[in-house]
């Protein structure tokens, strides 16, 4: 099967730090290589890949400073793969709604993937608009704030499965990601010291964030056993999450999916998570870890954290969570798409035309190529 998966541009594929969108896409375009098929993926120049890459910007759009507009690139990502429709048989977006109406005028058989929330005003009018555009969500919980969108599957992440180790466990708590009001850090500081328990952080703070940590987190900080590592990369995962007693992810808002859930399983350790969004579809309650609706019921959860088998959460993650799995059922997917392929498209992708998109698209890879081999330049490739 001839695949193209478009990646959001802001990130790397796979980041080097941060960034769930592109890390899922990297791990699903690789195992979809790795299971036989022809995959090309439009992404940065700076993706590590083992799809064919087709290169809109010589750089993730964050790392470079000489972006000011960061829609040019990515309707550039658009047009170019509007040109090249032809040559696939599924397209499979990762843009949110950007793709949709090249899309719904392409005519090809197509599927968007939603990764984040679906509880904005504006999202209800916009789907009305594009009522037929298929997309699948990462959780059940995900769709109910946008109930009537075509929801063709829900498909969960998934992880190499050798990308991270189960760990021996430890004495500390963890918490993994990012510091922003909704994953509430401040509640997992609290939780750790109401138990006793040191905790270390391992998360990025985003400039919309900074007052937040500033004034919420800052200050508990200097009164706590916390230690603030800050952003790590993913060869660090296995020893954070693996040494820790278990991950707290005391959210505050309607998670779509919760990749840390899984890295955390896959390093063996449980996770004490508010039952909020995805956490119920995630993790097994008193199996993977404990599910609680108060930071007074985590102190209690913790507890009881040792009487969990982290051979037996390690593996559920082999069970549900890999990489393999999750690129299977996109298969399946992709398969039941075509089959029922539209009929023929508003507009035609014209090869002639797309000649040049191609040229400038493999003069960015080389152009990428030689950045990556400019000292001091930190190329991303696939870490």
């Amino acid at each position: 099967m001839k695949i193209a998966q478009v990646a959001p541009l802001m990130e790397a594929v796979p980041p080097k730090l941060y960034g769930g969108t592109e890390r899922v896409v990297a791990y699903l375009t690789d195992a979809l290589v790795e299971l036989g098929h022809e995959v090309t993926l439009f992404a940065s120049g700076d993706s590590g890949t083992k799809a064919n890459l087709a290169p809109i910007w010589p750089r993730a759009l964050r790392l470079d400073p000489s972006v000011h507009d960061y829609f040019a690139p990515v309707f550039m990502q658009l047009e170019t793969v509007a040109r090249r429709a032809h040559e696939f048989d599924v397209i499979h977006s990762h843009l949110d709604y950007f793709a949709y109406p090249s899309l719904r005028l392409l005519g090809s058989p197509a599927v968007t993937t939603l990764h984040g929330r679906l509880d904005l005003p504006e999202l209800g009018p916009l789907y009305d608009l594009y009522d037929e555009m298929p997309v699948v969500s990462i959780s059940d919980s995900q769709r109910q704030p946008l109930p009537h969108a075509n929801y063709v599957a829900t498909i969960h992440h998934g992880l190499p499965q050798n990308l991270l180790r189960k760990g021996p466990g430890g004495s500390y708590l963890a918490f993994l990601g990012r510091i922003s009001p909704e994953k509430a850090p401040d509640a997992a500081i609290r939780i750790a010291a109401q138990c006793g328990m040191p905790l270390k952080i391992a998360a990025k703070v985003d400039k919309v964030d900074m007052e937040y940590f500033k004034t919420k987190i800052e200050p508990l900080l200097a009164g706590a056993d916390v230690e603030f590592i800050g952003e790590i990369g993913e060869h660090q995962k296995s020893e954070f999450l693996g040494n820790a007693a278990a991950l707290l992810f005391p959210i505050a808002w309607r998670e779509p999916f919760g990749l840390v859930m899984i890295e955390a399983m896959a390093c063996g350790t449980p996770v004490v998570a508010f039952n909020n969004g995805s956490v119920p579809e995630v993790l097994e309650d008193g199996v993977t870890g404990f599910i609680v609706r108060s930071e007074a019921e985590a102190v209690d959860a913790l507890g009881d954290i040792r009487a969990l088998d982290r051979n037996r959460v390690r593996a559920e993650f082999d069970r549900r969570f890999t990489a393999q799995h999750m690129a299977q059922n996109y298969l399946k997917l992709y398969t039941r798409l075509i089959k029922s392929r539209p009929k023929s498209p508003l507009i035609a992708a014209d090869p002639i035309v797309a000649d040049p998109i191609i040229a400038q698209g493999q003069a960015l890879a080389a152009h990428a190529a030689a950045m990556a081999s400019t000292p001091g330049f930190n190329a991303i490739a696939g870490a």
